[in-house]
């Protein structure tokens, strides 16, 4: 028998399921990874710890447009990325669940 939080859990996510995957979800789950990352990146790149790469960036204006770009590509990619795996990682929970109910009602 399932025990009340697998219950509730079962519920919900029958319910989320049928929603399909919306966009706004998505961006509030790797977001924030996303953003933690580039502004590390972000970070490191101004500190001028290496003073080689701080001279290509000051030589060329062009790269930082690259730069900034490529940011952006890596927040996209975490948001997405976390995003698709929670929701696996959920359906696959789900998935456990249903079996274990059904396993349980058999017996």
């Amino acid at each position: 028998m399932l025990n009340k939080e697998e219950q509730r859990f079962v519920y919900y996510w029958s319910e989320q399921r049928k929603r399909k995957k919306q966009f706004l979800l998505k961006l509030s789950i790797g977001l924030p990874l996303g953003v933690m990352m580039a502004l590390g990146l972000i970070i490191s790149m101004l500190s001028g710890w290496y003073r080689r790469a701080e001279m290509a960036l000051r030589s060329s204006g062009s790269l930082l447009l690259v730069i900034l770009i490529a940011t952006i590509g890596i927040v996209v990619f975490i948001t997405v990325f976390a995003a698709r795996h929670k929701w696996d990682q959920n359906e696959q929970h789900y998935q456990e669940l249903i079996v274990k109910e059904k396993n349980e009602n058999a017996a």
